[in-house]
This record gives C-alpha cells, sequence and structure tokens, in this order.
C-alpha cells in the first residue's frame, strides 16, 4: 500500500510522478485509462431477411470461431449475414456466405472476407439439428452476430422452414393493420 511521507513540512505521495495535488495538501493517484462505460456494447449484425422470409422453429446460440482481424472488423459493426447459411458437414457446423469487412489496419495479414468460419457447438446440440435438417423442408439460418457480456462472438442460429409467397403477403398486411390500429388508438389516448 501507498504511504503518506512527509517531505520538507508537506505531505507528499512515495511516488510523486503518478501523484497530482488538489487542494490543502492531499494527492491522488491518477488512473492511465478513463473506465469504459459497461453500457456501450459493440454493434450487432442482424439479417433482416431472415425474419421475412424464413418460420423460424427453434433458436440456437454458437461461438464463432474468428481471426483478429475479423474481430476488430465486427466491433465496427461491418458484416453482412443476408444470403448466408450454415452447414453441417460431418461433425462440425459452418458458417458459409456471411461476409466480414477487411480490417483497415490489418495490412497484408488481413482476412478473406467471405471464408468459411467454423461454428463452435456440442455434440449433442450438432446431432440434434443434424437430425432436423434431415426432414423435409428445414435449414439452419444465422439471425444475428453479437458479442455476449464476456467479449466473445456468438451467432444466433435458426432452425428454419421457408415461408410461402402468399404467407409473406399476409405478414405484410397483419402488420400494417396494426399499425393502423394503433395509430388511430392514439387519437383517443391523447385526449
Amino acid at each position: 500500500m501507498f504511504g503518506i511521507v512527509m517531505v520538507s513540512g508537506r505531505r507528499s505521495h512515495p511516488y510523486g510522478f503518478l501523484a497530482k495535488p488538489l487542494e490543502a495538501g492531499y494527492y491522488k493517484v491518477m488512473t492511465t485509462k478513463p473506465h469504459k462505460d459497461k453500457n456501450s456494447q459493440p454493434p450487432t449484425v442482424v439479417n433482416k431477411k431472415a425474419y421475412h422470409n424464413y418460420e423460424l422453429v427453434d433458436k440456437f446460440e454458437a461461438g464463432l470461431a474468428l481471426l483478429g482481424s475479423e474481430v476488430k472488423s465486427l466491433r465496427t459493426g461491418q458484416a453482412d449475414l443476408s444470403g448466408s447459411y450454415a452447414r453441417i458437414d460431418g461433425r462440425e457446423c459452418w458458417l458459409v456466405g456471411a461476409t466480414i469487412a477487411q480490417y483497415d489496419k490489418a495490412g497484408v495479414a488481413g482476412h478473406e472476407p467471405a471464408r468459411k468460419r467454423k461454428l463452435l457447438l456440442h455434440k449433442s446440440e450438432i446431432r440434434r439439428i443434424k437430425t432436423k435438417l434431415q426432414q423435409r423442408g428445414f435449414t439452419l439460418v444465422p439471425l444475428r452476430i453479437y458479442f455476449n457480456d464476456r467479449g466473445f462472438a456468438k451467432t444466433e442460429l435458426a432452425l428454419a422452414r421457408g415461408k410461402r409467397q402468399y404467407d409473406k403477403r399476409r405478414a405484410i398486411t397483419e402488420r400494417q393493420q396494426k399499425k393502423d390500429i394503433d395509430r388511430n388508438m392514439k387519437k383517443y389516448r391523447g385526449k
């Protein structure tokens, strides 16, 4: 622990170069970095088309095996999940078609933007997903890429069944009707 040392009648910190004088001769140790706000999370990359094109049946969370430049690029939100899907090859799961932009400051040792990325799932989850995928009409779609509380990149996957064109139209009309009802009810709530 630090102690207060008397130097020529004044109190001073034993490591004077770390201290900043305050009023009445008291000293405070300066911090080198400002504390980060815990509420500031890196951006989340969302696959909006998946919610429109598919009926989501079951959701899974998987880790991502990434390179350093890919993590830096994801933290700035430079990724695209549209048109991507997940595939199970043997005992491993892969994310195919997701594009993570190259990080500007990576230099020559960057990464290929559209490469296959390994998804980290438990064996039991892979077996369960594999049996569902063998059924007709199911596909494995990534919904979003995000960073959890510990700072690890995670992917939210969904077992999905493709919507028909008339299902998409019905969902759009229902959404529009709900907006109209809310707009009309707002007139009466305000008075």
